[in-house]
């Protein structure tokens, strides 16, 4: 695992930036997969799907699981988007118990740490939206879930976060989500609006959601099918840890991590992305950084939270001291300029230093 104190972000951006150009990992292997599939293959069980339907114009939650979706991310994958849902629930509503198999252990050996259990379905039902309503359903998918846990420290009144993704092509959607016990006696909903933008016919410059890096590590293999992943989101060969909390300690980076989107290549294909970050609390300049170029749409960029002071005597003698930045709200502010094509936008996001 690399800390966020070791991310390289030249490397980590040049990476991203060959998916691009790369085949569709995600989507690839989902197709491919699908394609192995009886034509008679049901992916949402109609008990579940009735429910879906059901609560779909008013976007009538069911509460049987609760679970909200607070916060929803993409990423590029060639000619889709990998989009990412953000959800939070429960122990005590997934129906964690003992484990019912226990581990052989040899003769000797000390046993490994007692785990608890939670079996249920997470499925997922994407509506493409026309007029601001639901026209048609475009794709549904199954994800299978089994989540172990310490039994040791456990805590049935917790609530942690998940996230499952997907790919998917640039329009406006509706997910409906559902959350069911594998039985289907219990089924949770929840309705999400979110846009995927198509890059041809963009006419001004945005970014991705930004979010800031706890930290991240290689593993050996893309995720080639949909999973539910508890406190961390997958993507190509890449494990992620978002922050998202928006909250770091004193002397802690920033460590930022979002995608330029409408930005146009030279005619060398090449990018060139002006940025200008700042940090304000109660709208007075905390931090203002050096310009800082990019020649890909791909950012990842860790910045010092730190503060340099000027102070002067009564001679005029000035002094400079560098101080971390102290405990507080603040606001990041991100101005970029795409150097080819002239377009600009702004984007803020509230962070907490404690």
């Amino acid at each position: 695992m690399r800390s966020k104190s070791f991310i390289a972000p030249i490397l980590l951006a040049g990476f991203l930036f060959g998916l691009l150009a790369a085949p569709s990992f995600a989507a690839e292997q989902q197709a491919k997969q699908e394609a192995k599939q009886p034509a008679a293959k049901v992916y949402i069980p109609k008990e579940v799907r009735d429910v879906l339907l059901g609560g779909l114009q008013a976007r009538t939650a069911r509460a049987d699981i609760p679970f909200t979706i607070f916060k929803n991310t993409f990423l590029p994958a060639q000619a889709n988007y990998y989009v990412f849902f953000f959800l939070k629930m429960k122990n005590a509503d997934l129906g964690f118990a003992p484990s019912a198999i226990a581990p052989t252990v040899a003769e000797g050996a000390t046993p490994p740490p007692a785990k608890v259990t939670a079996r249920f379905d997470v499925f997922l039902q994407f509506h493409k939206m026309e007029n601001g309503a639901p026209a048609q359903i475009v794709k549904e998918v199954y994800v299978p879930t089994i989540m172990e846990l310490d039994a040791a420290g456990y805590d049935p009144e917790k609530e942690d976060w998940y996230t499952v993704g997907y790919p998917l092509p640039a329009a406006d959607y509706l997910a409906a989500v559902a959350v069911t016990t594998h039985d289907m006696k219990k089924i949770g909903t929840q309705y999400y609006e979110f846009s995927l933008p198509d890059l041809k016919t963009m006419k001004d410059l945005d970014t991705t959601p930004i979010f800031f890096l706890k930290e991240y590590k290689e593993v050996q293999q893309a995720e080639t099918v949909a999973e539910l992943h508890r406190n961390f989101m997958r993507y190509a060969i890449l494990q992620i840890t978002p922050n998202i909390e928006n909250t770091v300690s004193v002397g802690d980076p920033l460590d930022l991590f979002f995608l330029v989107l409408g930005a146009q290549p030279n005619e060398k294909n090449a990018y060139d992305i002006d940025c200008q970050y700042e940090v304000r609390q109660d709208d007075k300049d905390a931090i203002k950084f050096a310009p800082a170029k990019y020649d890909n749409p791909f950012i990842s960029q860790p910045l010092p939270m730190k503060q340099t002071l000027i102070t002067k005597d009564k001679d005029g003698k000035e002094t400079t001291a560098v101080k971390d930045l102290g405990p507080g709200s603040y606001t990041f502010i991100c101005q970029l300029t795409d150097k080819v094509s002239g377009r600009t936008c702004k984007k803020t996001v509230d962070f907490t230093v404690k």
